[in-house]
Parts: structure tokens; C-alpha cells; sequence
């Protein structure tokens, strides 16, 4: 865990400990915002949404992503502050090192003397050009268990077949789901509907529990349902779901560990959609009629497999 640092209060002059947050890079690395501590923090007067979020790039991988942006409420006087953030171009050992380990992963090889071995991209497959004089490392070598060309163990054991003679043993095959009765939809007519409706879809996709707030949703904001291992959010305005909804329901399954769903009646952005693809986040849209339809592969996932 990173160490708390002191940053001083503009307004009362007080040092406040802060502790930078630790996010999973989308390649399983922590990555956190790189303070600034030489500039002085600035208060929060007003907050938007696109000053709410900073670029963060993954030491490891070289991969950029927006992160909640680091604030701090202050214990003396309740001053809430934001704390400077190193430029992007700062990040890692060096300007375009992220930028070169993309483009290496994306060749799917490694530069060597000017030629590059790996993945190719010709129309007759792999790229095996070599480097320089020695062996191909791509030729079929002799097998280290001893089989011959046929696939056969060099002792004339059978493949698949142990030394004892017995017969290896056949795994299981997998599990298929259970089958579900059809969806009985309800229609839409006001945005409590639209909330009840995701809550009995959700039912019948396996979660169980699904709680939804008491109060009487306003027609103009989500709302939340929860349920052991789930998190989702209803869009009952007549607006598409926009980027930053999707990111902040990725964002609140994530703190729980959870599964993040989102369903919305007049669909979504563009952006919005690519970044659900890019998280793994169902997405479901609900016409009146009150019959959820999956918009992208996670979600035809999670129907076919259920909870």
C-alpha cells in the first residue's frame, strides 16, 4: 500500500495524511494517479464531470485509462481540495514507452537486427523470416517425450494410454445450464416500471435478492439494484447512456467485487458501447413493452449462462 503524504489546506493551513488510490490496470497491474506535490492543491468550488477524471498510463503494460481524478476533504475545516497530477508524458521511464510496448505487442513479435520474428501478418500465415544463420525455432524438432513422427510414444505405447496399460481417463464434459422458463415482460409506462422490470430480469437471469430503493424513482437519474455479486443500474430517462454512466457502474462493481450490469430504454452512445465492450459490461436495452434485449457479447453471455 502506498505511504500517506501531508498535503496542506489552502484555506485553514492544515496538513492533511493522503494516500494515493491504487486502481487494476485492465492487465492486472495496480496503477496510480502520480502525484504532483510540488504544486499546491487547489479547492473544489464546482465539479463537472470531464475535470472528475485523469489519464493514468500503466508502467507495465503502457496502457492508458482515466481515472477518478485525487481529492481530499480536509479534517479541520472541511475545505474538499484537488490534488495536482504529473502530466501523462511524465509517466514511466521514458516519453513513448508505452507507446512502443503497444506497437510490440501489436506486431506480436520482437525487433531483432532489423528483422522481426513472431507473428506476421503475411497472407500465408505466420511470418517466419529469420534473423540471421542457426536453426529455425519454429521447425519441428525431435519431441522431448520420445514420440515419433505419427504422434505414437517411441516405446510403442499408444498415445493417451499410461505406461501401466490402462486407459487414461476421459475428463467430464461441461456443464450446461439449466433451462429457464420464458420472461414474462411488464410493460413500461413510468420509470418505477422500468425499474421493476430490470429487477424481475434480473431474477430470471439466477441472482437472487435483487433489492431496489423503497423511494419513487425520479424520471431524470438511474437507479442502483443490488443483489449478492451484482451491481446494476436502470436508465429510465429518454437520453442514450452515456460513457461516463458505464465507467461509473464498471467502477462501483468493482469496489464490491460484483458483477456490473446496466439497462437503459434509450440505449447508448456510441463511446459509451465500445467502452462496455472494452470492460466486459452487459448492456440491455427495454423497449415499453418491458422485454430487455442484449446489446453486446457480454450480455448475450450472461443470458446463456445465467447467475
Amino acid at each position: 500500500m502506498a505511504e500517506a503524504v501531508p498535503v496542506r489546506c489552502p484555506a485553514c493551513l492544515r496538513d492533511n495524511g493522503y494516500t494515493a488510490p491504487v486502481f487494476p490496470c485492465a492487465c492486472g497491474s495496480p496503477v496510480h494517479p502520480p502525484l504532483d506535490l510540488a504544486a499546491p492543491p487547489v479547492p473544489l468550488t464546482h465539479r463537472t464531470w470531464s475535470d472528475s477524471w485523469v489519464a493514468v498510463r500503466c508502467t507495465a503494460c503502457g496502457r492508458e485509462s482515466e481515472w477518478p481524478q485525487p481529492e481530499l476533504g480536509c479534517g479541520s475545516c472541511g475545505t474538499v481540495v484537488r490534488i495536482p497530477v504529473h502530466p501523462l508524458e511524465g509517466v514511466g521511464s521514458g516519453e513513448g514507452d508505452g507507446d512502443e510496448a503497444a506497437q510490440g505487442r501489436a506486431g506480436g513479435g520482437v525487433q531483432t537486427d532489423g528483422a522481426t520474428t513472431g507473428r506476421g501478418s503475411g497472407p500465408d500465415g505466420p511470418d517466419r523470416r529469420r534473423s540471421g544463420p542457426g536453426p529455425d525455432p519454429h521447425d519441428a524438432g525431435p519431441d522431448p517425450r520420445g514420440a515419433d513422427a505419427a504422434g505414437r510414444p517411441a516405446d510403442g505405447r499408444a498415445a493417451g494410454r499410461p505406461a501401466d496399460g490402462r486407459p487414461a481417463r476421459v475428463p467430464l464434459p461441461p456443464a450446461t445450464a439449466l433451462p429457464r422458463p420464458a420472461f414474462r415482460p411488464v410493460t413500461i409506462r413510468t420509470a418505477r416500471d422500468a425499474v421493476a422490470t430490470a429487477a424481475l430480469y434480473l431474477r430470471w437471469l439466477g441472482f437472487q435478492d435483487v433489492r431496489q430503493p423503497d423511494a419513487r424513482p425520479i424520471p431524470s437519474a438511474a437507479v442502483d439494484l443490488r443483489a449478492p455479486g451484482l451491481v446494476a443500474q436502470v436508465d429510465p430517462t429518454t437520453a442514450p447512456a452515456g460513457l461516463r454512466a458505464v465507467e461509473c457502474v464498471w467502477l462501483n462493481g468493482l469496489t464490491a467485487s460484483a458483477t456490473s450490469v446496466y439497462f437503459a430504454l434509450a440505449g447508448y452512445t456510441e463511446d459509451a458501447r465500445t467502452r462496455a465492450d472494452d470492460l466486459g459490461i452487459p448492456l440491455f436495452v427495454m423497449d415499453l413493452t418491458g422485454m430487455p434485449q442484449p446489446v453486446n457479447d457480454p450480455a448475450d453471455e450472461l443470458v446463456g449462462s445465467g447467475a
